[in-house]
C-alpha cells in the first residue's frame, strides 16, 4: 500500500500541495507559498523532532574499603521509616524529617561510597542565628510558637544526592510571529507574520542534582539550591564527624527522569532567550535532545534542618549549610489576622467616612 506524504502549513495547519503555475507549494488557505528548499529543511526538522536520545553511565560510587566504616552507625525513625547514619558517640537523635526518637538498628555496612562530599561551612549557631531571624517581627506568628520549637534540636544533616553531568545537544523548531502594527486616518491595522523558527545548540551541564533521600521533598531540597560544587572534596568519613548523614534510598537510575526533565526545561528555556529574541512570540512545537559523555556521580551536600510540631501541624525548617540560603513555612496565629483584619479595616473606613466629609464641606 502506498503511502501518501502530507504537508501541513506552519501558519494555519492546512494541507498545502505543489502549484504546477507556481512551481511551487502552496497553501490553499492562507496562500502561502514555500520553496521547495525550504521544504527539504522541514523535512530534515521534522525527521530529528521527538528523537531524544538521553544516556547516562550510572557506575558512580564506590565500595566501602575495610574499616572505613567501623564506628559508624544506622538508626531508623519508627515514624517516618527514614534511616540516618551518625558515629558512634553521637547522642540521643530525633529525626530531622519527623522529629520523632530515633533508635539504632545496627552497624553500618553496604550501599555505595558518596564520591564527593561539600563540607558544612557554617555552623550550628549559624543556622539558629538565620532561625531566629526568620522567626523576628513576624506579627502574625503565635507567640508561644518562638519558645517552644526546640531551636536548640536543629541538627546538621549530609543529604545524598546524585550529579548528573552531560553535554546536552539540542534541536528545536518553534512557531514564531512578527506583528506589525499601523494606522491611517479611517483605521488601524495590524499584520502577523508566522515563521517556522528552527534552532539548534549544545549546552555542557556539570553537577545537575536530584537528592536521592525519599523522605526529603524535592521541592525542599531544589529550595536550598544552588550549591557550590566547586568546593566538593574527595569524600572522608572524617567529614561525617558530629553530624548526621541520610542513607540514600532512592537510586540513581529511578532519578534520570527528573534530571532529564530539569535539563530539558533549561536547554529549551536558554536556547528560547538566547536567540530568538527578534520574534514577536514563539511557541515550541517539538524538540530533540541528545547526550554525549553522560555521566553520574554521588554526592553529600550540607544542610541544618529542623522539623518541628504545633497545633498538631508539622513545620520544616532548611539552611543551606555551605551558603546560608533559608527556607521554612511558618505557622499564623488567627486571632491575631483577625485583629489586624479589623484594625486596618476600621482605619480604611475612618479615612474613607474623613474624606468624605472633607469633599462635603467644600
Amino acid at each position: 500500500m502506498d503511502k501518501q506524504l502530507t504537508y501541513k502549513c506552519p501558519n494555519c495547519g492546512g494541507a498545502i500541495a505543489f502549484d504546477p503555475g507556481a512551481q511551487k507549494m502552496k497553501c490553499p488557505y492562507c496562500d502561502t507559498e514555500f520553496e521547495m528548499d525550504a521544504l527539504r529543511d522541514m523535512d530534515a526538522a521534522l525527521n530529528e523532532d521527538g528523537k531524544d536520545a538521553m544516556h547516562w553511565d550510572t557506575s558512580s560510587g564506590t565500595q566501602w574499603q575495610a574499616g572505613e566504616t567501623d564506628g559508624m552507625r544506622i538508626y531508623a525513625c519508627q515514624s517516618c521509616g527514614g534511616e540516618i547514619i551518625a558515629d558512634e558517640n553521637t547522642g540521643a537523635l530525633h529525626c530531622p524529617y519527623c522529629g520523632n526518637p530515633v533508635v539504632m538498628i545496627g552497624t553500618f555496612a553496604g550501599d555505595l561510597r558518596p564520591d564527593l562530599v561539600v563540607p558544612f561551612k557554617l555552623d550550628k549557631k549559624a543556622a539558629k542565628e538565620a532561625l531566629n531571624r526568620h522567626l523576628t517581627g513576624k506579627k502574625l506568628l503565635p507567640r508561644v510558637f518562638q519558645s517552644q520549637n526546640h531551636i536548640d534540636e536543629i541538627r546538621g544533616v549530609y543529604i545524598p544526592f546524585w550529579l548528573f553531568d552531560t553535554e546536552a545537544d539540542a534541536h528545536l523548531r518553534f512557531k514564531g510571529t512578527r506583528v506589525h502594527a499601523w494606522s491611517d486616518s479611517d483605521f488601524d491595522y495590524t499584520e502577523t507574520e508566522f515563521y517556522s523558527v528552527v534552532r539548534g545548540g549544545s549546552i555542557t551541564y556539570t553537577g545537575i542534582p536530584v537528592d536521592g533521600a525519599s523522605k526529603i521533598p524535592n521541592d525542599l531540597t531544589e529550595s536550598l539550591e544552588p550549591y557550590d560544587l566547586t568546593e566538593a572534596v574527595d569524600f572522608q568519613t572524617a567529614y561525617l564527624a558530629g553530624y548526621l548523614a541520610d542513607k540514600y534510598d532512592v537510586p540513581k537510575e529511578d532519578c534520570v527522569e527528573r534530571a532529564n526533565e530539569r535539563i530539558r526545561q533549561t536547554t529549551e528555556r536558554v536556547i528560547r532567550q538566547e536567540t530568538c529574541g527578534d520574534y514577536s512570540s514563539v511557541t515550541l512545537e517539538s524538540s530533540s535532545i541528545r547526550f554525549q559523555n553522560g555521566r553520574v556521580r554521588y554526592v553529600l551536600l550540607p544542610a541544618w534542618i529542623l522539623n518541628t510540631s504545633w497545633n498538631g501541624q508539622n513545620y520544616q525548617f532548611a539552611m543551606n549549610g555551605q551558603t546560608g540560603k533559608f527556607i521554612g513555612n511558618l505557622p499564623m496565629d488567627k486571632g491575631a489576622y483577625w485583629k489586624y483584619k479589623l484594625l486596618y479595616t476600621g482605619i480604611f473606613a475612618l479615612i474613607s467616612l474623613l474624606v468624605l466629609f472633607i469633599v462635603q464641606s467644600l
